[in-house]
């Protein structure tokens, strides 16, 4: 039987117009750092075009070597500036810093990612694969919601979940934030994308 991680993992459902605060459990990820806007810095086309290649001689060594198939989990971001109003205002996407990400089965640990990077690196092509690293990343608890529509349209949505539902449920901000990418935009007209934006919180003591 081939595993959907996201219909497994409780936190990778989210509703439109609802803000939830769900508990993320920490998973493990292939991941690569980068700065810069995502629609024109090279170093994020090279990111994406690492990871997918990484990501999948992954899955295909998994169903070969150990039985267990498995769909390629979407592709996850972290974003954060020095000034988060380059998110929900003036949407300057040069002051961007950024993870890509995609998650890796818990069944699978460093000696099979270190493998595939070998695999990958004799195919050639993938020119960010030495930035890729396997990493954990536990988030815990977080707000989140699910947005329909094009990328640029999230700034008032992320809006309300900064400045007001995350203040008015006696939370405060902690982690970066993440966007998981439920389409493929070379598929999916801009209108009909469908992103579950997170941000990670805690307990406000004060």
């Amino acid at each position: 039987m081939k595993v959907d991680l996201k219909k497994q993992i409780p936190s990778y459902t989210a509703r439109r117009g609802t803000f939830s605060i769900v508990e993320v459990p920490s998973l493990q990820y292939l991941m690569v750092d980068g700065q810069g806007d995502p629609n024109t810095s090279q170093a994020y086309a090279d990111a994406v075009g690492s990871l997918y290649p990484f990501a999948y001689t992954l899955k295909f060594f998994s169903k070969r070597e150990l039985d267990r198939d498995y769909v390629v989990p979407p592709l996850e971001a972290l974003w954060w500036a020095e000034d988060m109003a380059a998110f929900t205002t003036a949407r300057d996407k040069s002051r961007w810093s950024w993870t890509v990400m995609i998650v890796v089965p818990d069944w699978l640990a460093t000696e099979q990612v270190e493998a595939a990077r070998d695999t990958v690196r004799r195919k050639g092509g993938a020119h960010a694969l030495d930035h890729v690293r396997f990493e954990a990343l536990d988030e815990g608890l977080s707000v989140q919601t699910l947005h329909v529509g094009s990328y640029d349209d999230e700034a008032p949505v992320l809006a309300a979940m900064h400045t007001e539902f995350i203040p008015n449920q006696g939370l405060r901000m902690t982690g970066r934030h993440h966007e998981i990418y439920l389409n493929d935009p070379r598929r999916v007209p801009a209108e009909r994308l469908r992103t579950i934006l997170r941000q990670p919180v805690e307990r406000d003591s004060a």
